[in-house]
């Protein structure tokens, strides 16, 4: 290249490249905690419950956002290929090729499959969150609002980039970015919250009471989320300025969102999470720790003595919420 290329598009290339070998690692770890997460899952769970009724759901997951993430990393692949090598010689050079990446139907395809990807992981998350809060629609409500509207914005950066628009410049990609972050960001305070007040409440109601497992399961999706969201906000700021910063992170993020995604999954499947021989001995010890005004009180409620599952232990923790109520109100 000549010397006097303009060092702004040096620096566009240069950000372009650094991404895809940022890309290539990322997409190694999520390759390796995909064959993870296969593998624990289609062992036979360590503790029983819900992991086991959840397991074939999971497998497909996890190979339906491989094959998402495979696709859209591989046209990323060959389109640096064809940026400095098939189309060298092209008017403008690799920096035209590269601002004007959307004119390139493999380009298209590459973030169709990583959108869809992101819906998958987004469903996932939801879920999740829908599931400790007991299926509360107070919650569910705005949340799948929130899910809608991240997919229509999605529709449209599609609708846009198909037309050929400079990515860079499609401001329906930032809106589409912000909701993705304040879904994640969201998701996190809920399920965080909650589990704190059901520890809070297990404390309140059992003195010697063992919180680890929530503890765990607090500190699981701290972990899991906070690395995207970091990383996330780094891509929408330097988007949004039209920093070519933004390339370092735009060829990875969907690979480091399914990382965070694989890390809860191997952590539940492995028993690392909250498991039914845990809930059921949430249940033993808080029949011990109920007087028989309460444990009258809990049967009104119908709460179960025993508990099997993950949405078990969230209905044990409204029950013995009510009855805690309940029990103040009669004092």
């Amino acid at each position: 290249m000549s010397s006097d290329t303009p060092s702004t598009n040096l620096w566009l290339e240069r950000s372009r490249l650094d991404g895809m070998m940022l890309a290539a690692v990322s997409y190694g770890g999520f390759f390796i905690l995909t064959v993870q997460a296969a593998i624990a899952l289609m062992q036979r769970p360590r503790h029983g419950g819900k992991i086991a009724d959840n397991r074939l759901t999971l497998l497909a997951y996890v190979f339906i956002t491989f094959v998402l993430g495979t696709i859209g990393f591989a046209g990323n692949a060959k389109y640096t290929q064809m940026i400095w090598i098939d189309l060298r010689d092209a008017p403008g050079g690799p920096s035209a090729l590269i601002e004007n990446e959307m004119n390139y139907s493999i380009n298209v395809v590459a973030i169709s499959c990583y959108l869809v990807m992101e819906w998958f992981m987004q469903a996932l998350l939801l879920y999740r969150c829908f599931v400790i809060w007991n299926w509360a629609r107070y919650v569910m409500v705005p949340m799948i609002t929130l899910y809608i509207a991240m997919i229509a914005m999605g529709i449209l950066v599609l609708i846009q980039s198909s037309a050929g628009a400079i990515f860079y410049d499609i401001n329906t990609e930032l809106a589409y970015l912000s909701l993705e972050v304040g879904l994640t960001v969201t998701y996190s305070v809920l399920v965080t919250s909650r589990l704190l007040s059901m520890r809070g409440l297990m404390k309140q109601i059992i003195r010697e009471y063992d919180s680890s497992t929530y503890d765990t399961v607090v500190l699981m999706v701290v972990e899991s989320a906070m690395a995207y969201i970091a990383y996330a906000i780094v891509f929408i700021v330097s988007f949004g300025m039209h920093s070519n910063v933004s390339n370092l992170c735009f060829l990875s993020i969907s690979q480091v969102q399914g990382i965070a995604q694989l890390l809860i999954i191997i952590r539940v499947a492995r028993g690392r999470a909250i498991t039914s021989e845990q809930t059921r001995a949430i249940a033993a010890h808080t029949t011990m720790a109920f007087s028989a005004t309460v444990s009258d009180e809990m049967e009104e409620i119908n709460i179960e003595p025993t508990v099997g599952s993950e949405e078990g232990s969230v209905e044990l923790y409204s029950g013995l919420e009510k009855a805690a109520e309940t029990k103040e109100e009669t004092a």
